[in-house]
């Protein structure tokens, strides 16, 4: 008797968090609050080993922001943040101060800061 209280907790708990997650990351940050969209470029060493596109794009799904990133011909990596504004800071102190382990930034400069209505992106991907 014990099993089938302890199986039917387990089924009835989630119910909830499949609920957000049928809604989708983007749905559920569009009720968080006030929106921002953000974009960036960061200068330094920030290209090369240890894939520092694959830890921003790690770093964004673990603060829970969307967007893009993209390395460019010129050594710098840019892209565009978007979620609530209080994710977006985090993401941007991250951008600025700490990056990918092996990365050295000089400097990150930030553009185009906005207050949008609705997310554009659905998650956050890199860009080639």
């Amino acid at each position: 008797m014990c099993r089938l209280f302890l199986a039917a907790a387990a089924v009835a708990a989630p119910v909830i968090p499949l609920q957000l997650l049928r809604r989708g990351l983007a749905a559920a940050m569009s009720n968080a609050g006030p929106l921002k969209s953000v974009d960036y470029e960061v200068f330094g060493r920030v290209q090369g080993r240890g894939s520092p596109t694959t830890y921003t794009e790690g770093e964004a799904k673990k603060i829970g922001v969307v967007g893009w990133v993209k390395n460019t011909s010129t050594g710098t990596v840019t892209g565009q943040v978007q979620g609530p504004e209080e994710k977006v800071d985090s993401m941007k102190s991250w951008l600025s101060k700490v990056g990918s382990p092996s990365s050295r930034i000089d400097r990150t400069n930030f553009s185009n800061e906005k207050t949008i209505s609705k997310l554009e992106y659905s998650n956050f991907s890199i860009r080639y």
